[in-house]
């Protein structure tokens, strides 16, 4: 039997939860026209929030309201991409004049006797100016009272130049009151240093989800609906197990129902019990420590890192005077390390003067230590 769950990056869960708000406020920008907020999104969270399945909904919602959608990562050659590959294609699917022209060329005979001949001629050249070719696509798709949605994933300031090109380009758009939307994606770290670059004023304008755990409520959703729909079920205590196991962390939850669902049907049981989400729990923090805290431990400085081996020391949330006594530090100083963890979305702040780990599986795998995920956690 097909598993409901698809605890694989980049791709879309059969219920995306928890991100409804952002949905239908940027569906409701693309009917109120020109000027509406939502038409610039900024999204930004840690690995296995969810960022590209919501950048995939998003897309969806566009086409749904009948606008066409260029998708791209912030790779080198992104402006080249868009200019070369995605701008002619749209063009001339949206041209009611066709792809070709035809340009005179000849006169063999007088022309009521069919003497004259045409060459087919390119319409749409293609050109670097990605600034002419979406004004004439806007002009186009404006006919169907529809426009051109733009998402960019995993932005980085390797692409620096094109995004300031983009940035500087959509912004021109909006000045002319064209049906264009913007949505860019990345890590809170490559997102800052970004809106930190000269050349993006008008990405700092855009407004800016960070998505962080999604509620209860939400991930008990997101994981009895699929689960019904193929025809099984949990148990009421494995259901509460597999919900608190994930701490709201989106990819967590497909991890746990994949490995709960894979365990049950591996055993012809359908009904998913307390031993099945034990062992998919355990098997689900290792895949997580082996796939997102050991890249997001290792992008850190020194200094983060030490905040946070002082953090894994408690069980549960940390004093911050007991973080500063570990690191041998002050107050002070360690205040600074306490906000950018906080707006990496790696740790919270759950009542003043505490802090706890964000992520599911982060106190084990620093406790492991170099080799995290090598210890039970369960």
């Amino acid at each position: 039997m097909a598993n409901p769950f698809t605890p694989t990056f980049g791709t879309s869960p059969a219920l995306l939860v928890g991100r409804t708000p952002v949905i239908e406020e940027f569906g409701y920008a693309l009917d109120a026209g020109p000027g509406a907020p939502g038409r610039a999104l900024l999204l930004s969270g840690q690995r296995g929030v969810g960022k590209t399945a919501l950048l995939n909904e998003l897309e969806d919602e566009a086409r749904r309201h009948g606008w066409v959608v260029i998708s791209e990562t912030a790779l080198p050659g992104l402006v080249e991409r868009i200019s070369t590959d995605h701008l002619p294609r749209l063009l001339a699917e949206q041209d009611p004049r066709g792809k070709t022209r035809h340009r005179l060329s000849g006169i063999t005979a007088p022309a009521r006797l069919g003497g004259v001949s045409f060459d087919p001629e390119e319409r749409h050249k293609r050109t670097p100016s990605i600034r002419s070719q979406l004004t004439e696509l806007t002009d186009l798709l404006e006919q169907h009272h529809t426009g051109v949605v733009l998402t960019i994933d995993e932005l980085s300031t390797d692409t620096l130049a094109d995004l300031q090109l983009i940035a500087a380009t959509v912004q021109h758009l909006f000045r002319e009151n064209r049906a264009v939307a913007v949505i860019m994606a990345g890590l809170p770290q490559s997102v800052e240093a970004l809106l930190d670059a000269s050349g993006i004023t008008f990405l700092r304008r855009a407004l800016h989800h960070p998505l962080g755990a999604v509620s209860r409520d939400d991930v008990r959703e997101g994981l009895t609906v699929p689960v019904e729909g193929a025809g099984r079920s949990w148990t009421g205590q494995a259901l509460d197990t597999a919900v608190e196991s994930t701490r709201g962390y989106p990819y967590m939850l497909q991890l746990v129902g994949f490995h709960a669902f894979r365990i049950a049907d591996g055993t012809g049981e359908r009904v998913i019990g307390e031993k099945a989400v034990g062992r998919a729990v355990e098997r689900a923090i290792r895949d997580v420590s082996n796939l997102v805290h050991r890249p997001t431990i290792s992008s850190l400085t020194a200094v983060e890192v030490a905040f946070l081996q002082a953090m894994a020391e408690d069980d549960g949330p940390s004093a911050m005077r007991d973080i500063a006594e570990r690191m041998g530090k002050t107050p002070v100083y360690v205040a600074q390390y306490r906000r950018r963890l906080l707006d990496k979305h790696i740790i919270a702040a759950p009542a003043h003067g505490l802090v706890m780990l964000a992520m599911p599986g982060m106190r084990e795998h620093l406790r492991a230590g170099p080799g995290g995920g090598s210890v039970h956690f369960w």
